[in-house]
């Protein structure tokens, strides 16, 4: 089963989910009811009309209040390759946030921002929040993951290391896809070791497996929660392996016209093209006509 959001005529998203072979989907519920109950009507899908995939327009199926909180750092590779190589690991990981502004969808364009001489790849995965979890265990915490949805963390290294705040980087218009969301029960658990690689113009350029992460999604869900409370609807991305751009010799950024694909063992794959700066100008000059 995987699991899409769907932009209606009227602006309103709905959450549906997609048939195996991508040809049509059955609309489940909005996107406020389908987070109110996820459990529910995820047991529900499979009973409504389909409806042919080529006529939707598809979105992230996230909470316009959701948190979409990141990993950094959480492949031992990955930390060995790049500017924080002589750190020492810290005990508790590295978080930073996302908007969901900032998320888009398998297929999506996604521009290079002005100033940057290219975009770096970071494919990883992203565990969806199912439910509550105020001062939670990590087994309780685990227990509460809904799905998983392969994810690219693409960043503009540039705006990322202007400052030791990583949020201007991480952040770009939409530079953050996701793919369907795939139920827990069907994917199992990340600790026994999936897949994830990174290709670019179909070259291979990351190759990890999750039994390297140095912080689990349970336990990270957790050490969240102890802090703030966690919804339906809120977004962990794990972390990224080794492979990135900017850590090789020379430096290797995506470029408009490159072809990025991130691809996760019993997730699914994603794939987005980037294209130029001026793409991002005269979708943000089309937004202000119309609200003019």
């Amino acid at each position: 089963m995987r699991i899409v959001g769907i932009l209606e005529q009227d602006g309103q998203v709905n959450v549906a989910s997609l048939s195996d072979d991508g040809h049509t989907a059955q609309i489940l519920a909005s996107l406020e009811e389908f987070w109110s109950s996820p459990s529910g009507y995820l047991d529900g899908a499979g009973r409504g009309k389909p409806v042919p995939a080529a006529d939707l327009q598809f979105v992230p199926p996230v909470l316009p209040g959701a948190r979409v909180i990141c990993i950094g750092l959480n492949y031992l590779k990955h930390v060995a390759e790049g500017t924080y190589r002589d750190a020492q690991l810290p005990e508790y990981p590295t978080l930073f946030a996302r908007w969901t502004q900032s998320l888009s969808v398998d297929g999506a364009e996604v521009p290079v921002p002005s100033g940057e001489d290219g975009l770096d790849w970071e494919g990883e995965i992203v565990a969806w929040v199912g439910g509550t979890l105020v001062d939670a265990t990590a087994d309780e915490a685990l227990e509460a993951v809904l799905g998983y949805s392969a994810f690219n963390d693409l960043t503009a290294r540039r705006a990322q290391k202007l400052t030791s705040q990583w949020i201007l980087g991480k952040n770009p218009d939409k530079s953050g896809p996701l793919g369907p969301m795939v139920p827990a029960a069907e994917v199992g658990d990340l600790r026994d070791g999936l897949q994830v690689t990174t290709k670019v113009n179909g070259e291979l350029v990351q190759d990890g497996n999750t039994s390297e992460m140095v912080y689990t999604v349970g336990e990270t869900l957790a050490h969240i929660s102890r802090t703030f409370t966690l919804r339906p609807g809120d977004l962990l991305a794990t972390g990224t392996p080794s492979g990135v751009g900017y850590a090789r010799e020379p430096q290797w950024l995506l470029q408009p016209g490159d072809t990025v694909e991130v691809e996760v063992e019993r997730i699914g794959k994603i794939s987005n093209r980037i294209v130029a700066n001026g793409a991002r100008q005269a979708a943000g000059h089309a937004r202000d006509a119309v609200v003019r």
